[in-house]
């Protein structure tokens, strides 16, 4: 099995999220959040991040995206979900792309949208019913960031994890998707997944994120899995917490990984996104996964020539 990147061994990424931090300058009054979205590329670059994100700074999750789709107001489906009327998150991408020659595009899940609206019209029955025609919407958007340059497209979907959503309508939704690109698919889920990982490895993803600190029985339910060449986003640095955990804890956890998933189709990353820190935080949090795999990159060199 080949590195995702080539001639890169163990390529650090994010889950997407870094603190926003408007500043009022000339070109915010035409775009308020332009220069957080410059931060955001410029710290995970400064950091040593592989694979960034644009920085998913312009709001939370779900919003961002609903408030774009027709048939959605607030957080109220009134209508038939149609795809949007213009380009949602493709800018932001566009130009991370243009910074930076690894860039994942992002979207949040069609399950965990739809399980974050309120159902006020008698076209859809309940919330699975839903599913679909968001996942039809965002397979548009998709299309659009998989033209950006970017080296794959991230689907995160943090519900499926608790069990709230019709696990085979979620997998129909996500091969709505991911069918719809070319380019690596991802799939970020939050929590336990145990409980779920054949679901997951069942879809037609090719790279599976998961949470390696809070949850680290997850890293154990891949033992004995048939992976073939899939490659495993694992998070090695906590998102949940502000403590930068010291660089033995997270050597500890990236050996683990290693000894069970191999080096070659690992991608270290955080648990989960870095919005909730404070810029400080995150640009910590993000150095301290860089130079733990740069270490751990060096002491692999022997090996990583036979891969």
């Amino acid at each position: 099995m080949k590195p995702f990147i080539p001639d890169i061994i163990l390529p650090t990424t994010v889950v997407g999220s870094y603190p926003a931090k408007p500043r009022r300058t000339l070109k915010s009054l035409f775009d308020p959040l332009h220069f957080a979205v410059e931060e955001a590329v410029s710290l995970q670059k400064k950091a040593g991040i592989t694979i960034i994100s644009d920085g998913q700074v312009r709001g939370d999750m779900i919003g961002v995206f609903a408030s774009k789709l027709p048939g959605i107001r607030g957080s109220d489906v009134i209508g038939r979900v149609m795809p949007p009327d213009q380009a949602i998150t493709i800018k932001d991408t566009a130009y991370a792309a243009r910074q930076h020659p690894y860039v994942k595009a992002i979207v949040t899940g069609p399950s965990t949208i739809a399980y974050g609206l309120r159902l006020q019209t008698r076209l859809y029955r309940n919330k699975d019913e839903l599913v679909p025609d968001i996942a039809s919407a965002l397979a548009v958007e998709a299309q659009g960031l998989s033209k950006t340059g970017a080296v794959m497209l991230q689907i995160d979907e943090p519900i499926l994890s608790t069990g709230a959503t019709d696990i085979d309508v979620a997998k129909k939704a996500v091969a709505t998707i991911a069918e719809s690109v070319s380019i690596p698919v991802c799939l970020h889920a939050c929590g336990n997944i145990a409980h779920i990982i054949d679901d997951l490895l069942a879809m037609p993803i090719d790279i599976l994120d998961f949470e390696g600190c809070v949850n680290p029985e997850n890293l154990a339910s891949f033992s004995g899995k048939e992976l073939k060449d899939r490659y495993i986003g694992y998070g090695i640095v906590d998102s949940s917490s502000p403590v930068l955990e010291p660089a033995d804890v997270v050597r500890q956890r990236l050996w683990k990984g290693i000894d069970i998933l191999g080096p070659e189709r690992i991608l270290p990353d955080p648990d989960c996104g870095l919005r909730m820190h404070t810029p400080e935080s995150a640009y910590a949090k993000l150095a301290r996964l860089c130079g733990v795999v740069e270490e751990v990159r060096q002491e692999l060199g022997g090996a990583v020539k036979n891969l």
